[in-house]
């Protein structure tokens, strides 16, 4: 524009022009599109202004840039800090306005004299910078690449185009794009959607006189990254993130830009396991001076080719790239120096499941051949572990290699079947390819029954999962869904009938409520039972009226006799979803009338829903005004059978709790013992682990009467598990009274395994890209080693039973921050891990009457370690480390149960005194 026309964007303006006409003035700003209502031509010239920033004609803006980040865990101390700074100064110019609008604008932003170098000056000696020149710490290429001028687009403040020149690495483009991005605001409040480096986002802006705050929502962006995170939010992590702009504005131009974008994550259940990334721009104008002048033309695309024609457009959102590994082992040394780790006699140990969680990272980034490999050469007391890793990979070239190595058809690898399956039900972030693969082995051949069943059931896990991942229309899933169901309808074996329970107990299907109903009210023994348990798991919306109708028949038997064990998980289903006060009134009169045990096992549940204010207390207590329920007659029923609920840890955000509840038949024979462990964040939960133990038809053994309802039942006993929210196939003690006896006569003390293996429960990654141009990525793993077993003796001679659940598990917890520009890296690892045992036992002695009855619940003591190692690292190899640790020792301790309990155990344990009487020896 020449000079005497210089009226453009606000700018430029000198007073001997005030007498032009007004409406030569005005046809100016409205090829700008600015709108403003002048009181007088003076308020006009001086308070219009551009609707973006916006630069000089023939003028050079002399700069300095400055980009940092910092990572540490939260604490916001610089010395604990690590990280790096990249500085420079920096050239922006005019190349070209368009004639028809003056917010249309090219400009040239060239970055010059760059410098990297610690943030946190204390370093000294030990910076990994330190006598090294930018050309050695980034390379001479990669220098070149980023002092090369890019050319920024401007309409209304919107970037339209970033141009750069082609072949340039993708990490020092997105650098530049940091820079450019920085260049894209407006000067006036309001809310909208922009488009740079960080993807499509919100962002706000705030315009005051000579400042404008840009605050971005970072959750909005929509960027295409990898990443995934483990559904259910107690395992789960939670992240806040934050971008805050703050442009000083002169003359419709910067003088100062302030860019901080922070990201906080924690580990939801344990808060000691946390994060922080600081990334911080800064953009300041020095000077100006005399530049280049503006080129003629009317449009962009020429005036680019003008200037250089290797220009090309590219766009402003950041791209992807992958540092190279220089030097790494392939995947079959990595494992030769893994493997010794994942000996069994090993897997007790913490250093097993941390070299189990660095091994499927390694996974994840292998190809099928090489998985395949390994997988073939290795011996049968390690392939189990190996199985457990390759799985919990969650890749598609995993995936394939498993599959390709295990033969469904024979019987003769069932452990490495059933840890495949277990890990595939375990799966984080399971996809629709797995639950086809599942399904498709169903469909085929196996040669085990147990295999055929365990299948089932772990795609009614998957089920539930890809659901609660809004999954639920996929056609793996409604296949799988149709199986599941249909498979309830058409069963004629009882073995059929259980297996497709069991899966629907996992899958948690609405659909599949009336199902469970019809089986839990018309079934028999165990399937009846299996019914009811798979209702106790559906959330309270799940557990309408018409459901308790039924559920309070089969308490009250309307319709025929009931088992007790199916009865009371009715009666519980309706006490613990919001029942009415008819519920609990006609559950607290049939309290007398019920068989001994059963009666005390009733009361029990109704004590323990009082005294832990579970949310029936309210209504209960309101019932108990009324004398024809409280009473004496009511409330003084004797027997063993007992519940009680108490809290491992708790907080006011998160709570951990541990019930057990015991059923006793009524010849003092145990019935059915049930153990669980929830963890609670806020109202979300985690049914971290179920044991239940079950015993039936053995009182033929000690001349005693069956229960009612209970008196042509087989002679059993067997264990059920859940464990993190996943019902695993239940193993069997005895079934029927030959095998029994052969058992008893030859067995061993040794208890029966319920679950073995390693198990990566935990698993978050998330890759960001910061404004700064800069890549971070978060990555928190948790695994743990896990041997769930129980054992149940019955000793006739010595008229005692007992039963133990034992649960040995050592866990795990690792994240890794780092910042990546390809040529430096920031680091920050840590792990915390412990190794722990609880056991619970129940002693029986029958041979007086009462029964003696003493349940014992022990916790033992537990190392617990934390490690915390930062770095930084040049690509070069030249590296600085921090490391901390700090150890400490859990006390064991024996969970407290109701005062009855501990009067019992006395008198079974009481001190033997030492006889000192004479005799005849």
């Amino acid at each position: 524009m020449e000079e005497r026309g210089g009226v453009y964007a606000g700018r430029g303006l000198e007073l001997v022009f005030w007498e032009w006409e007004v409406v030569t003035v005005m046809s100016v700003f409205s090829r700008s599109r600015i709108k403003c209502v002048p009181a007088d031509v003076y308020s006009f010239i001086y308070s219009c202004h551009t609707t973006g920033l916006s630069l000089n004609n023939d003028r050079l803006y002399k700069l300095t840039y400055s980009t940092e980040v910092l990572l540490d865990r939260g604490k916001g101390k610089l010395q604990d800090s690590v990280g790096y700074r990249i500085s420079s100064n920096v050239d922006v110019a005019l190349l070209w306005r368009n004639p028809d609008g003056d917010d249309d604008q090219l400009i040239q932003i060239t970055i010059k004299d760059v410098n990297v170098e610690n943030v946190n000056q204390q370093r000294g000696e030990k910076s990994i910078f330190k006598g090294k020149s930018p050309s050695k710490i980034m390379g001479k290429e990669n220098l070149e690449a980023l002092q090369r001028p890019t050319l920024l687009h401007l309409i209304h403040g919107k970037v339209k185009e970033f141009y750069s020149y082609q072949n340039e690495a993708v990490a020092i483009e997105n650098i530049k794009r940091g820079l450019a991005s920085l260049f894209q605001t407006q000067l006036s409040s309001g809310t909208t959607n922009e488009v740079d480096i960080s993807g499509n986002c919100k962002v706000t802006y705030q315009a005051h006189q000579d400042k404008v705050i840009k605050i971005k929502a970072l959750d909005s962006c929509k960027i295409a990254r990898s990443g995934f995170t483990t559904p259910n939010q107690v395992l789960g992590v939670s992240s806040k993130a934050t971008s805050v702009t703050t442009y000083k504005i002169e003359d419709s131009f910067v003088i100062a830009v302030l860019a901080e974008e922070t990201h906080n994550f924690g580990l939801n259940f344990l808060q000691t396991i946390k994060g922080k990334i600081v990334s911080k721009q800064k953009l300041e104008l020095k000077t100006t001076e005399a530049g280049p002048r503006l080129m003629s033309g009317k449009q962009a695309a020429a005036i680019i080719k003008a200037v250089d024609s290797k220009y090309t457009a590219i766009p402003i959102v950041g791209q992807v790239f992958q540092s190279q590994c220089k030097g790494c082992p392939s995947l079959s040394e990595l494992w030769q120096s893994t493997r010794k780790y994942l000996q069994p006699d090993n897997l007790s140990k913490a250093e097993a499941v941390r070299n189990f969680l660095a091994f499927i990272q390694h996974l994840r980034t292998a190809k099928k051949e090489e998985i395949l490999q390994i997988l073939k050469m290795e011996n049968k007391e390690v392939l189990p572990q190996l199985v457990d890793a390759v799985t919990s990979a969650q890749t598609s070239d995993s995936l394939e290699a498993i599959l390709d190595f295990l033969d469904f058809k024979s019987d003769s690898s069932i452990i490495l079947q059933e840890r495949f399956l277990y890990a595939c039900g375990f799966a984080s972030h399971p996809n629709e390819e797995l639950l086809r693969a599942l399904i498709s082995k169903f469909k085929g051949s196996i040669g085990s029954s147990d295999i055929r069943e365990t299948v089932m059931i772990i795609i009614g896990t998957l089920v539930r999962k890809l659901c609660q991942n809004e999954g639920c229309k996929l056609k793996a899933v409604v296949e799988a869904k149709k199986l599941i169901l249909g498979g309830l309808e058409k069963a004629e074996k009882k073995e059929d009938t259980r297996m497709y329970l069991l899966a629907l107990k996992n899958a948690l299907l609405p659909e599949g409520i009336p199902s469970l109903l019809k089986y839990a009210e018309a079934g028999e023994g165990p399937i009846s039972h299996l019914a009811a348990t798979a209702l106790q798991r559906y959330d309270l919306p799940f557990i309408t009226d018409e459901v308790k109708k039924t559920l309070n028949r089969i308490y009250h038997q309307n319709r025929k006799v009931h088992e007790k064990t199916v009865r009371t998980a009715a009666a519980a289903i309706i006490l613990n979803n919001n029942p009415s006060y008819m519920d609990v009134k006609n559950i607290l009169l049939s309290i007398g009338e019920l068989p001994q045990e059963m009666n005390k096992y009733m009361l029990a549940i109704v004590q323990d829903i009082l005294r832990f204010e579970m949310p029936a207390s309210k209504i209960v207590r309101r019932v108990l005004k009324e004398m024809v329920a409280h009473n004496y007659d009511r409330f003084s029923r004797s027997g063993s059978s007992s519940a009680y609920t108490g809290y491992i840890e708790r907080s006011p955000r998160s709570a951990s709790t541990y019930s057990l509840d015991i059923l006793y038949s009524g010849s003092g024979i145990l019935r059915r013992s049930n153990l669980n462990i929830f963890q609670y964040i806020g109202k979300a939960g985690l049914h971290g682990s179920q044991v239940v133990i079950e015993a039936q038809g053995l009182e033929a053994l000690i001349a005693a009467t069956p229960d009612e309802g209970e008196e042509n039942l087989d002679s059993y006993a067997g264990m059920s598990a859940i464990l993190f929210d996943v019902q695993l196939r239940p193993v069997t003690f005895f079934n029927g009274y030959s095998d029994l006896m052969s058992k008893m006569l030859s067995a061993s003390g040794d208890p029966i395994s319920v679950v073995k293996g390693l198990i990566l429960l935990i698993d978050h990654s998330q890759e960001l890209q910061l404004q700064s141009g800069l890549k971070a990525n978060i990555e928190v793993q948790g695994g743990l080693a896990i041997d769930i077993s129980g054992a149940m003796e019955f000793s006739l001679w010595y008229r005692e039973s007992k039963t133990r659940v034992k649960n040995r598990v050592t866990v795990v917890i690792t994240t890794d921050i780092t910042v990546d520009s390809s040529f430096v890296k920031a680091g920050l690892e840590t792990s915390t891990e412990t190794e722990a045992g609880l056991e619970f036992i129940s002693t029986v002695q029958f041979s007086q009457y009462p029964f003696l009855v003493c349940m014992q619940m022990d916790k033992d003591e537990a190392p617990f370690r934390q490690f915390e190692k930062k770095y930084e690292r040049l690509s070069t190899g030249r590296g600085y480390v921090s490391q901390k640790r700090k150890e400490s020792v859990l006390a064991g301790c024996e969970f407290p149960l109701h005062q009855e309990n501990s009067e019992m155990c006395k008198v079974v344990f009481a001190p033997q005194l030492d006889s000192t009487s004479s005799g005849w020896f």
